[in-house]
């Protein structure tokens, strides 16, 4: 396992704006967002919409991701993904989501998930995960990966590599008639080969014109995730695995979420449709 010093609040920049002709989600401004009642299977003209939303918020990563290297701040990973999503008219989903005050997600070695971009300077040997949703046409698309910073140890390296391999598995796993929990069994029984923690209580989520549609997609083999697996669906995949413990504690920020034990973690994701045979990937660049 890496000797890295464990992480510690950075500080934020200023809050970054958003042109004013690029259409806002209903609840930027608000507490929380007003809850969907909406179908969880789309219209093929919303699934069109996504894949332009999710097209802008895979590029939108990559682009940032270009940046990363030691001495870079996470600070300006997000200023990246914020630029080139304003540039072709996306809203960038998390800032203002329930007063997330940035345009991505960055989170650094134990970090699992919901990392605030600051003044966080990467190091060589780091991971982190950027999470990226862009808004446009109404609807969102999601997509998150983990990097490598630098010349990083071989513990970590395959905690990457087979994370990875864990959505891939996942997404083929995917079949209409089949209930969503044949996702968590998948990713689970691989992780389990490797003694990895699989997260429970972040999950995967439905996505469409709203960011989070109330649909579960667990990443272990939950019995309650019953939910019958139909063409139309639109949902994200993001299996977050850990060296360690799936427990976690949260920093004071309200966001920021550290595995228990302080070990690292890695996360991938896709925002996906179902169609009669498996699942179209929507975050693809």
């Amino acid at each position: 396992m890496s000797g890295q010093s464990l992480l510690v609040p950075g500080e934020l920049s200023p809050t970054r704006s958003v042109p004013g002709n690029i259409r806002r989600p209903e609840y930027v401004g608000k507490p929380a967002p007003s809850p969907y009642t909406g179908p969880e299977v789309q219209t093929p003209e919303t699934i069109e919409a996504m894949r332009v939303a999710g097209r802008i918020a895979a590029r939108a990563m990559e682009e940032a991701a270009k940046l990363i290297a030691p001495g870079v701040t996470t600070d300006e990973l997000d200023r990246v993904a914020h630029e080139y999503m304003c540039d072709h008219g996306a809203y960038p989903s998390t800032l203002g989501y329930r007063g997330f005050p940035k345009s991505l997600c960055s989170s650094v070695n134990e970090v699992i998930c919901h990392g605030i971009p600051d003044s966080t300077v990467l190091r060589d040997g780091d991971i982190v995960n950027l999470d990226v949703t862009a808004y446009i046409g109404g609807v969102h698309g999601d997509n998150n990966a983990t990097y490598l910073v630098g010349d990083v140890d071989e513990e970590s390296r395959l905690l990457v590599e087979r994370t990875r391999e864990s959505l891939a598995r996942a997404i083929k796993a995917v079949r209409p008639g089949r209930q969503i929990n044949i996702i968590g069994r998948v990713i689970e029984s691989y992780a389990k080969r490797f003694g990895y923690g699989v997260v429970r209580d972040f999950t995967g989520h439905g996505i469409n014109s709203s960011f989070h549609s109330g649909l579960i997609v667990p990443h272990y083999d939950s019995p309650h995730a019953t939910t019958v697996i139909q063409p139309g669906m639109t949902f994200t995949i993001e299996p977050m695995l850990t060296l360690g413990t799936h427990e976690y504690d949260m920093w004071d920020d309200g966001w920021t979420v550290v595995t228990k034990d302080r070990r690292r973690t890695a996360q991938f994701e896709h925002t996906l449709v179902v169609t009669d045979s498996g699942a179209d990937i929507l975050t693809l660049p």
